[in-house]
């Protein structure tokens, strides 16, 4: 057994993809293989096996991969006690970003941060709440919408980042489209136009109208805001999105604040940075926490 035979099987473990971990950890699929072979032989017993694409841990590879884990994430803090002598950022950042803040919040920072420090390669992979939070093992900073969930590992921290608002969209031609605002019986009326399961507007939009007492009928369920629009123009029916996305629309949409008041609040919710290694982050994770904050300090000012 080698160090870095347990290292590659931590990340197997957490992938539950050969190829997948070869490529977090810029290994051909033969190479990791082999590790992974070598591992098992020095074990003796079987630490997985292959299910469809993927690979599942058995009971022994369950136990070894706690000890893996363990041992990365000692290798991390050895890593950050290096760089922060150095005090030098470099390596590789992995950023997962749930859609709102993948497609208006983080380019803008990703750009401001690759000027600062262009020896640090980043990666930023984006989906829903729920698969960026499943992903998390195998990055270094996370950003989702609404609620913290509560399974999360032992060593993840949450920081509250950006409020944000999630509006109803609706055709500049819609009965609706006149106002500036809806109530929920308003839009319960309506055919509605829905993200994916696993979406934090989902989520948030499907909790108001619970809360109200309100069973609103889901004409069509798709992935992403832009197809969520789309569908709006199209005449589907009502859609909901962050209020980020409509800020340089051409005006044959609307976006209404839900409440009936103007002047309200409307429905809003919190972005959250994940941190998952907390216990020993990459100092180019620890970076770019700091440009975020700074940022949502400049916004909030």
């Amino acid at each position: 057994m080698t160090p870095e035979q347990l290292l590659t099987f931590a990340y197997v473990a957490d992938a539950g993809n050969i190829s997948r971990a070869g490529e977090l950890l810029h290994l051909s699929q033969p190479a990791v293989s082999g590790q992974l072979k070598a591992l098992q032989e020095w074990f003796g017993e079987p630490l997985y096996r292959r299910r469809g694409h993927g690979v599942v841990l058995t009971s022994a590879g369950e136990r070894l991969a706690e000890q893996a884990r363990q041992l990365r994430q000692a290798y991390g803090q050895a890593r950050a006690v290096r760089d922060d002598w150095r005090n030098v950022a470099s390596g590789t950042l992995r950023l997962g970003a749930s859609t709102t803040p993948a497609s208006y919040l983080l380019p803008a920072l990703v750009a401001e941060f690759r000027h600062r420090h262009p020896a640090v390669t980043l990666h930023l992979s984006d989906g829903n709440t729920a698969q960026i939070v499943q992903r998390l093992p195998l990055l270094d900073m996370a950003f989702i919408e609404g609620e913290v969930p509560a399974n999360l590992p032992a060593d993840t921290e949450a920081h509250a980042w950006r409020q944000d608002e999630v509006v109803a969209v609706v055709r500049a031609d819609h009965p609706l489209g006149q106002g500036r605002s809806a109530t929920l019986a308003q839009l319960a009326s309506c055919s509605l136009v829905m993200r994916e399961p696993g979406s934090g507007v989902r989520r948030l939009v499907e909790q108001a109208f619970a809360h109200a007492q309100l069973a609103p009928e889901v004409a069509l369920e798709l992935a992403g805001v832009e197809g969520v629009k789309q569908a709006v123009r199209a005449g589907l029916g009502v859609g909901f999105v962050s209020a980020m996305s409509m800020r340089h629309e051409d005006g044959s949409l609307r976006a209404l604040r839900i409440g009936g008041d103007p002047a309200s609040q409307g429905l809003t919710r919190t972005l959250s940075i994940l941190l998952p290694h907390a216990g020993a982050p990459a100092r180019a994770a620890a970076l770019f926490l700091q440009l975020c904050q700074s940022a949502a300090d400049v916004a909030a000012a």
